[in-house]
């Protein structure tokens, strides 16, 4: 029984950590605020279409949701909602991302952006902390599992709330990532 613990645990930090790398490879750099040169009378017809408004406003719903979800302690509902919305922005970019680098950032958004960034890497690195320490325990309950059981139980514990709350961080970096995104796609709610 207590073997299944430790690979929860273990597969739980596995986890976190390719999430929180997904997230982080979710921010991108500011599109150039230089105007878009056209190509003639017959330049490049965007492939954004009304369809891809209702995917931004889907998109948006469950990033809303999902912090929601994630205040309310619904870690799984959450991390569901914020990969679903991931997917829907990825659409987005592939299918939409040109009309976005064309459009300029106004300086309002600029220091949003940079702010969406700096949360985000900060929420990411208290995950890879928490990870750590997670971890950390985790090794050092092991000899003690025979030996002094009080003091396992105690130190697993701590590690596994330690584990949670480096998911939930993790999510958060996730979301902040995705908020960037859905203030670069704010032209497709108009």
């Amino acid at each position: 029984m207590t073997q299944s613990r430790y690979v929860y645990l273990v597969l739980s930090l596995l986890m976190v950590l390719g999430f929180s790398g997904s997230a982080l490879g979710q921010t991108q750099t500011p599109p150039q605020t230089q105007p878009p040169t056209p190509t003639g009378p017959q330049s490049q017809k965007s492939a954004c279409g009304p369809d891809h408004k209702i995917i931004y406003k889907r998109a948006v719903a469950l990033l809303d949701n999902a912090e929601k979800k994630l205040t309310a302690r619904y870690t799984a509902e959450a991390k569901s909602m914020a990969k679903e919305a991931k997917s829907l922005f990825a659409i987005l970019q592939k299918e939409c991302g040109q009309d976005q680098k064309e459009r300029p950032l106004t300086p309002k958004e600029e220091q949003q952006e940079a702010i969406n960034q700096k949360l985000s890497a900060d929420e990411q690195s208290q995950a890879e902390r928490l990870m750590k320490s997670a971890e950390e325990k985790f090794k050092k309950a092991q000899p003690l599992e025979a030996g002094q059981p009080d003091m396992y139980t105690q130190l697993m514990r701590q590690a596994k709330e330690e584990n949670e709350q480096a998911q939930k961080r993790g999510i958060k970096a996730m979301i902040y990532a995705m908020r960037t995104q859905q203030m670069l796609f704010t032209f497709l709610s108009k």
